[in-house]
């Protein structure tokens, strides 16, 4: 893939840039990591700069941001009460259950959408459940493109300080994603041993 990716950026330049990581918000397995350190050692080959790629890749980010919130807002939480209505008792879930969750993205919301910004493939997939909750969709705008923003500049000068060894920050990236991936694992496990004995007196 990294090849593929690579090739579109040399051929397209900052339009390609800015189609790959929109993709890379919709569909999180594709390696922003790459994207944006090669596009940082492209500026010190071609006539890139920093600033257009960053710039570039932030607009894709936010794209591709909208597009998910757009899904989250299909997703709302009345069609979420029909599924928990219909497969709620295998789920172990109840329309108060979806309350609460609402309540509080509508209270945590704008700072779990900008934190989350920084963490992998949560980074995109958190735009769905801030459209399920009708955040407000500027405050969504706004905090996105600052987290986005911060998440490029930084990404983007290290590959363009690392020059030929640019894929050496993706190892790095590749080592800090399994942590975040582990610390995510060990949290739902927390979560859901917690909410089962939490619900256990409620059967009784």
């Amino acid at each position: 893939m990294e090849n593929w990716l690579i090739s579109i950026m040399n051929e397209y330049g900052y339009i390609g840039i800015l189609l790959l990581i929109a993709l890379e918000n919709i569909f999180p397995p594709i390696p922003s990591e790459v994207i944006l350190t090669f596009g940082g050692f492209m500026t010190t080959t071609t006539d890139l700069t920093i600033m257009g790629v960053v710039i570039a890749s932030t607009i894709g980010s936010v794209l591709g941001a909208v597009v998910l919130y757009g899904i989250g807002l299909l997703l709302d939480v009345e069609n979420l009460e029909k599924i928990v209505d219909r497969w709620g008792h295998i789920l172990r879930l109840t329309r108060d259950d979806l309350y609460k969750a609402d309540a509080w993205f509508d209270k945590y919301g704008p700072w779990t959408v900008f934190f989350c910004r920084f963490v992998p493939l949560i980074r995109s997939l958190i735009s769905i459940p801030a459209g399920m909750s009708n955040m407000n969709f500027f405050l969504f705008l706004i905090l996105t493109t600052i987290g986005t923003f911060i998440w490029n500049i930084v990404l983007i000068n290290l590959g363009a300080s690392v020059g030929d060894s640019w894929d050496s920050i993706v190892g790095y990236m590749d080592i800090y994603s399994n942590i975040v991936y582990v610390v995510l694992a060990i949290l739902l496990v927390l979560f859901i041993f917690i909410y089962i004995k939490t619900r256990k007196p409620r059967r009784r």
